[in-house]
């Protein structure tokens, strides 16, 4: 590497970065999922579709989340996992959702890799909610997420890794408090669209 000149080595370092395909890792191994984030037209605005857990699940209990869950052997891959869970956890056909993209996967400290699958949904649409795994359904129109006033970071320390990190809320909206993995992937998509801190 020393007789590399430094402009040369530089622009290698740079034209290898962008070739560079980015991947989600960790440091230990995390269990691959997918989510879906329901968009929907209603009441002159878009809006997200989030669930809200039932008490009796195994993880998670009566947090806010969208409809998803572990990749399956069964799913050929995030989008079709996230359209299975759709349909088994509120009852939306996976042909009834029109897949728009993937936002950034997530690493949880529930130590899964989440792929964030938007999909489009007709509204009003019927749905039939599994009630041992989903205690509400409901939306949040994308111009109150948008606003930086239903926003908040609070620092946590995460004893185990010895780290703090940054927890987002946003404030209650009809009774229901959207946080953490759930909060961080509506701001991611948010501000891949574009709409991030309006």
């Amino acid at each position: 590497m020393k007789n590399i000149p430094s402009q040369k080595f530089l622009a290698h370092v740079r034209s290898s970065l962008e070739k560079h395909k980015r991947v989600t890792t960790s440091e230990w191994e995390a269990r691959p999922a997918a989510v879906l984030l329901p968009l929907f037209y209603d009441n002159d605005d878009w809006n997200l579709l989030y669930t809200r857990r039932t008490e009796s699940v195994d993880s998670h209990r009566g947090q806010v989340s969208f409809p998803g869950g572990a990749i399956e052997d069964v799913d050929n891959g995030p989008v079709e996992a996230a359209l299975r869970e759709v349909e088994e956890e509120i009852g939306i056909r996976g042909d009834d959702v029109e897949i728009l993209g993937c936002v950034d996967n997530m690493w949880t400290i529930s130590q899964f890799t989440v792929t964030p699958v938007v999909g489009r949904i007709p509204w009003p649409i019927s749905m039939d909610l599994n009630e041992a795994e989903v205690a509400r359904v409901f939306g949040v129109p994308l111009s109150w997420l948008i606003d930086a006033n239903n926003l908040e970071i609070e620092l946590r320390d995460i004893p185990e890794f010895g780290l703090k990190v940054p927890v987002y809320f946003f404030k209650h909206y009809d009774s229901e408090l959207i946080w953490g993995a759930t909060a961080q992937i509506t701001l991611n998509f948010l501000e891949i669209i574009g709409l991030k801190g309006k």
